[in-house]
């Protein structure tokens, strides 16, 4: 079948019910579970798949007695799906708002930068503003919420910016560029002993973010560019609470963003240890699909980060 007849035939014969029963049965792995998610009968759900997959002579998901798991052609369909349902959303919303004010609902990617400050401050202001737009905060790394948000699950990823986009479809808008700083606790005994090369922290009891992050990415290659091995994580965490409460309990050290850091040196219970500046910054923004564009509540978001940023920067 060539590219045109399928397409012909999908127009034709796909509907959007069948789109999110597909994407549905993805998440699930599991048709009984996903037919009860839709109110369907599990026989009609196993019908529209198997009438699907006769039509297009594929097989989208690889049956078991544990459910089912789909095949690459299942995982490029869902994929695509998603986007197609993504996309009738934002119709939705943007039909909604032109009626009675906006309104609408955002689902936003936060990565450790953006999680203590930044995003939760635009948060505040967007409250204040449009009382009728909700939000669903979805916490990560890099690694696992970019993908998300390229099939449509995600609005926008909010946080630390790589310097090379990993993903294609993607695009972002920078911020500002933040430091990175190694803290400890108030008191801590490297706190008093005047300045300190990232050779005299090698030996140190490190927490680290993990290695799929930029945040560790950038901390080594500060490192590196001093020609030194990178630190040996006792502790890998991109927890900030967990983070928090290990430092303020131990002796262990940390790189972290300095608006976290900021945060917790005004509360008295950390410090930054007296190592010159890192070299190396990490600029901050937002990161989205390059087509598709955004829905009013979320281009209403992305204004509030944009206005917090400023502030942030000139404080």
């Amino acid at each position: 079948m060539t590219p045109e007849k399928l397409q012909r035939d999908m127009v034709a014969r796909m509907k959007l019910k069948h789109l999110k029963l597909l994407v549905t049965v993805g998440e699930q792995c599991n048709i009984f579970k996903a037919a009860q998610l839709m109110n369907m009968a599990q026989p009609a759900a196993t019908k529209i798949i198997r009438d699907i997959e006769s039509a297009y002579e594929l097989i989208l998901f690889e049956r078991s007695s544990r459910g089912v798991v789909p095949t690459l052609y299942g995982e490029v369909l869902i994929k695509h799906a998603k986007l197609v349902l993504s996309q009738i959303k934002h119709v939705s919303e943007e039909l909604t708002s032109l009626q009675g004010g906006l309104s609408g609902h955002v689902t936003v990617g936060t990565l450790i930068t953006a999680s203590l400050t930044l995003l939760p401050k635009a948060l505040v202001r967007l409250r204040a503003e449009r009382p009728n737009i909700s939000v669903t905060v979805v916490e990560g790394t890099q690694d696992v919420l970019l993908p998300n948000l390229v099939q449509g699950d995600l609005d926008m990823v909010v946080g630390r910016i790589p310097e090379h986009q990993d993903y294609d479809g993607l695009t972002s808008i920078e911020l500002y560029q933040e430091p990175t700083m190694i803290v400890a606790r108030a008191g801590h005994p490297l706190s008093n002993r005047g300045v300190l090369s990232l050779e005299d922290l090698l030996q140190e009891d490190w927490i680290l973010p993990s290695p799929q992050t930029y945040l560790r990415r950038e901390l080594d290659q500060n490192f590196r560019d001093q020609g030194l091995p990178s630190p040996a994580p006792v502790v890998e965490s991109v927890s900030v609470l967990t983070n928090r409460t290990l430092l303020r309990e131990t002796d262990m050290i940390a790189a972290m963003p300095y608006q976290i850091f900021r945060t917790y040196e005004q509360l008295g219970e950390l410090c930054r240890l007296p190592v010159p500046a890192l070299a190396r910054k990490g600029p901050v923004g937002i990161t989205m699909r390059t087509e598709g564009g955004l829905t009013p509540a979320a281009a209403c978001l992305v204004e509030d980060l944009r206005l917090v940023a400023a502030e942030l920067t000139e404080s």
